[in-house]
């Protein structure tokens, strides 16, 4: 068999396989009581967990649980769209063509005669081409709902791709260092209000900073997140087998077992 007729067989499964789905998702809205009183509105919360669910599976690399998940949000997609043909607004088809008439209009220098060297005139192409579609802002795209540290680097992502930005790591890092010396200005001065906005600031600067070294914040933050649970509940499950509290032991004593945590998790 050739390599366009393995392709082909593949092409024709996957599609067998989500028809199976739309079929399935016709059949649940027509005859089971949850699903045909959905609607977007009570959806939404269930797709923002399933969403979470498949960023958590991603960060553990966990490729059949990725698998799962993605089949979860599909099926949100699904319905979605199921719910907006009742509507007479959209359908299926409609989700994928809007979805495909974008990405060719925002790769021009795929699918017509603009030239681009790197990554960086991409995202710079993508920013102007949604300015001329008739966004008032580059900020525009980014939700209000995010949180808080995806929001700050999309915000700084998007004023990026217009050119407004530093030229070295360098620089944002002597920010860095700026915005921190101001912080503890504040701090000593005790004064609450202008501590919050300095501490923001520094978070600001330093979502920046990870930008121009190659990091993802929101992944760096939860893996820190993880570690530290994983090292916390070691100690306690530790402490507990000594048959020992933690309310009463001091911080030496649980900073044995934390200590402990690191080599176990290595």
């Amino acid at each position: 068999m050739t390599l366009k007729n393995i392709i082909l067989n593949t092409r024709k499964n996957q599609l067998a396989a989500f028809n199976r789905l739309l079929d399935i998702m016709d059949e649940l809205r027509e005859k089971c009581p949850w699903d045909k009183k959905q609607t977007l509105e009570s959806l939404r919360h269930l797709t923002i967990e399933e969403t979470y669910e498949l960023a958590d599976a991603i960060l553990e690399n966990d490729l059949q649980e990725v698998k799962k998940e993605l089949g979860d949000v599909l099926l949100h997609i699904v319905f979605y769209a199921k719910i907006g043909s009742e509507k007479n607004a959209f359908d299926i088809g409609d989700v994928a063509n809007s979805i495909s008439d974008k990405l060719i209009h925002r790769h021009p220098h795929i699918y017509g005669d603009v030239v681009v060297e790197n990554e960086e005139d991409v995202k710079r192409n993508w920013e102007q081409l949604k300015l001329k579609e008739g966004k008032s802002s580059v900020l525009e795209g980014v939700p209000k709902n995010l949180p808080a540290v995806v929001k700050a680097s999309r915000i700084q992502e998007k004023v990026a791709g217009v050119g407004f930005d530093w030229e070295k790591p360098e620089q944002v890092w002597d920010k860095v260092q700026e915005e921190i010396t101001e912080l503890n200005e504040e701090i000593k001065a005790g004064n609450k209000e202008n501590t919050e906005k300095e501490f923001g600031d520094v978070l600001f600067s330093m979502i920046n900073y990870a930008r121009f070294i190659g990091v993802n914040p929101e992944n760096a933050l939860e893996k820190t997140n993880k570690k530290f649970i994983n090292r916390f509940q070691y100690l306690e499950k530790e402490a507990k087998k000594e048959g020992k509290e933690l309310l009463e032991m001091s911080l030496t004593e649980m900073d044995v077992y934390w200590e402990k945590s690191k080599e176990f998790f290595k």
